[in-house]
């Protein structure tokens, strides 16, 4: 046995479904399925059903997280009905709980409406699809809005491409204040790994070794600033539908301390799951977490408290066990 207590960890994206799809996920479920992996907080995107982009919906989504052991921190869109050039109420949003603002889901290609939404100088999670693409003209934007003498935040959400986090390095070392994430499954899987149903399919899609192995660098270089899971529950059915029919999305909860731990040691791990989080979120949440480093176990998808039960790690087997006192 090897227990050490630290602080609990934080998830800025994760989709909890609720509302809207419950039949993928609820609050409750994806919660529990936090609390296991040793969250202590997470961060809901806004794509539910309505879309998370009006006080009213964003108080059924915080009224019914309240009294979980952990934390939901909520995200609204970025603009209405995360489909439209149309702006949120920001301010409004802020004062009713809202963490951040994102169009998780939908990428924002509109220059204008992105360039406003730094402008008000709240923290945007960028959702990018074609993900260097838009990585370049956003850091454009963001370094234009900063010689103009803003302070605009922006934390660009599961990079997963060696080009892109080479152009995020290069705006760092510029001085740019912008921030990013990737996820376990980009350091642990290639596209080598797809098969011919759902179980691999995510957004971003998986890339090739040469971008697993640039996740890895920008890991260990602090290119990256966060490890997120974009836990992204389905129905099993879903799921396992032929990959072309399938939707996107991989549960990770669940396992991404472990697989975080296991490939770069406790205080990276601590640096990318538990600290820089609570930085970039400007959240203090101190409560603590134990784990037994040395114990092992076998992922197996029937176990997950999450109620998605299809796993891309089915059957791996792990390090790192939370334990309650």
């Amino acid at each position: 046995m090897n227990i050490v207590e630290i602080p609990s960890l934080v998830d800025m994206h994760v989709h909890l479904r609720e509302v809207g799809y419950e039949y993928k996920e609820t609050i409750e479920t994806g919660l529990n399925s936090a609390y296991k992996g040793g969250f202590g907080a997470v961060c809901a995107m806004p794509n539910t059903n309505p879309i998370c982009d009006n006080p009213q919906t964003l108080n059924i989504i915080l009224d019914k997280a309240k009294g979980h052991k952990c934390h939901l921190y909520q995200v609204c869109a970025v603009t209405k009905n995360l489909n439209t050039d149309e702006l949120v109420d920001f301010e409004t949003l802020k004062n009713s709980g809202a963490i951040a603002f994102s169009n998780d889901g939908l990428p924002i290609l509109n220059h204008s409406v992105f360039y406003n939404a730094l402008k008000s100088e709240n923290l945007i999670l960028s959702h990018c699809e074609d993900e260097t693409k838009e990585v370049k003209w956003q850091i454009d934007i963001f370094e234009e809005l900063t010689r103009e003498g803003k302070t605009p935040r922006l934390h660009f959400c599961h990079i997963s491409k060696k080009a892109s986090l080479d152009l995020i390095r290069a705006a760092k070392n510029r001085g740019l204040k912008i921030t990013c994430e990737s996820a376990p499954h980009y350091f642990t899987f290639t596209k080598e790994n797809v098969t011919d149903n759902g179980i691999y399919k995510m957004n971003p899609p998986l890339g090739t070794k040469e971008d697993r192995e640039a996740v890895i660098d920008a890991i260990l270089d602090s290119t990256i600033d966060v490890i997120a899971t974009d836990h992204a529950p389905h129905s099993v059915e879903e799921k396992l539908l032929p990959y072309k029919d399938s939707p996107n999305g991989i549960v990770g909860l669940e396992f991404a301390f472990s697989l975080t731990y296991e490939k770069f040691g406790l205080d990276k791990t601590l640096e990318l799951m538990a600290y820089n989080p609570r930085k970039i979120l400007g959240i203090k949440n101190d409560t603590k977490v134990k784990f037994d480093l040395d114990k092992t176990w076998i992922v197996k998808g029937e176990n997950l408290l999450s109620k998605c039960k299809v796993t891309a790690y089915e059957a791996m087997e792990l390090k790192g066990v939370r334990i309650d006192d």
